[in-house]
């Protein structure tokens, strides 16, 4: 590759689906016309994945810098409006709570309102996190609106993302990369032929040879480049995260569906629920060592709210991620990069950050070796932030049953376990500079599974107790009088399909 108005970058995508059309629609769009040629490789013979159908409220910034329309986007996709997730039985059967998108409460005199909740919750002057929140409150009845603009409410900065159908989001992916350039070849990879960047070329089963000067390993869990040319390692979390397998079956579509993903925790993992327009999407995950795959579809089906759609099929998968995720000139994304259980619905957001990222530091002349340590650092760095959160949910728990006290006893990460520590000690929580979970987040999941929490942060004592509780008192009237004002989110949807 060489720099300067007559480049001319050779892209290879091996393997469409979500992640593969998701970097060519991103590469077509924001390369195509600096001369880059980006060619997808994909087989209509081979199966991908299709789940990662909840996504989280970064995807917005993904689809503004294609340009793509929103409505256009949920009507192509049989789309819903998502804004948070529901926690069922994490804590102890019975319990429940919401991880919710967006701000909750407002800041009280100067002070952070989650570190005055707190304190004011431990005095039995406060309600339940999700009373604070417009979109946990909006998600459990129902109801959904899209930010207005220019407003001073918590109608104006309303969070939300989408659920949608996997095989169809790729479909409009794949028309918007083909649109801005991108070409799709139809084919099997058979043989990969190294060079001294690492791929010289891909061959495939009719006998063509399609050469690149950067390859992007979009191919699943084979990853056919990154791990079967490469072998870039792999850094195994099944320790701490032992959950293998997954059973999906759809179910029939609700009347009124909820803005709102599900996750029921079961004897020997979780269920989820995903609502679209058009049908729900439902998935047990579970751990092959607590659960055969026959009990596990069965809990599954036992457990679906409306009639199958089709056949169970089971995933088998191992937690972890690439030790090098960008290997020579070849960068792997979605699960060719690594697996995180769906249980935030990072899936698809991993993928988005990795392209990002892929954007930021695509290479000139050649791979620089600097360059691609920065890249593998700060994806390691994604992963590990993600799986802290991931782990935390289980290590809290106060289940019965074995595998959730064989979770709860075993040590936690070391970076959950100082956000555990510095919870515990006043109810202190900090973000990283680029960590993609924020401090409301942690907190819904902390105080919603009732983490270990150690007096409160003395600095909220500038402020009288009762006045901390008069104004958490009005910030919940300010929350009520707003959810009056957003419409059912069925009304939402029915004026995508008009």
């Amino acid at each position: 590759m060489t720099d300067g108005p007559t480049t001319s970058r050779r892209i290879v995508i091996v393997g469409g689906g979500t992640a593969g059309w998701m970097a060519a629609a991103a590469f077509g769009r924001l390369l195509g016309p600096a001369g880059t040629h980006v060619t997808l490789i994909e087989s209509d013979d081979i199966a991908t994945v299709g789940v990662g159908e909840a996504t989280i409220p970064p995807i917005q910034t993904f689809h503004a810098m294609l340009g793509i329309d929103e409505a256009a986007f949920l009507r192509a996709t049989g789309g819903s409006y998502k804004l948070g997730i529901r926690f069922e039985g994490w804590s102890r059967p019975g319990d429940s709570y919401v991880h919710p998108f967006g701000q909750v409460g407002t800041d009280i005199a100067g002070h952070p309102f989650a570190a005055q909740w707190l304190r004011a919750r431990q005095a039995g002057l406060a309600e339940p996190l999700e009373h604070y929140s417009l979109e946990a409150r909006a998600a459990t009845a129902g109801r959904f609106a899209r930010p207005i603009p220019n407003g001073d409410s918590p109608l104006s900065r309303v969070g939300y993302a989408y659920h949608f159908d996997a095989g169809r989001y790729a479909a409009f992916l794949r028309a918007h990369a083909e649109a801005n350039g991108v070409v799709r070849r139809e084919g099997t990879v058979v043989a990969v032929d190294r060079g001294p960047a690492g791929i010289a070329a891909v061959r495939l089963a009719d006998g063509s040879s399609i050469e690149g000067d950067l390859f992007v390993d979009c191919s699943g869990f084979r990853a056919l480049l990154i791990e079967g040319a490469l072998a870039a390692g792999w850094v195994d979390w099944s320790e701490q995260l032992p959950c293998d397998r997954a059973v999906a079956v759809a179910s029939a579509a609700d009347v009124a569906p909820l803005p709102l993903t599900r996750s029921t925790a079961k004897a020997a993992g979780w269920q989820w629920r995903i609502p679209l327009r058009h049908r729900t999407g439902n998935g047990h995950v579970f751990s092959s060592c607590h659960m055969g795959e026959d009990e596990a579809t069965a809990i599954l089906l036992a457990g679906l709210e409306g009639s199958p759609v089709g056949t169970p099929r089971v995933l088998r998968f191992t937690t972890g991620h690439r030790r090098h995720f960008w290997s020579g000139n070849c960068v792997a994304l979605g699960l060719a990069a690594g697996f995180m259980e769906p249980l935030e619905s990072t899936s698809i957001h991993l993928v988005q950050r990795g392209i990002q990222h892929l954007l930021q530091m695509l290479p000139g002349a050649g791979a620089d070796d600097a360059i691609v340590a920065r890249y593998n650092r700060i994806m390691t760095a994604e992963f590990a932030r993600i799986r802290d959160l991931l782990v935390a949910h289980y290590h809290l728990n106060a289940r019965p049953e074995p595998f959730w006290r064989e979770r709860a006893a075993l040590p936690p990460p070391a970076g959950l376990a100082e956000k555990l520590a510095l919870y515990r000690s006043g109810g202190r929580i900090f973000r990283e500079s680029d960590e993609l979970f924020n401090e409301q987040s942690w907190l819904a999941v902390l105080a919603g599974q009732s983490a270990p929490l150690d007096g409160h942060d003395p600095v909220c004592d500038a402020l009288p107790l009762d006045a901390v509780a008069r104004r958490i008192a009005a910030i919940e009237r300010v929350v009520a009088t707003a959810l009056t004002h957003m419409p059912p989110h069925a009304d939402a949807l029915a004026r995508l399909a008009s």
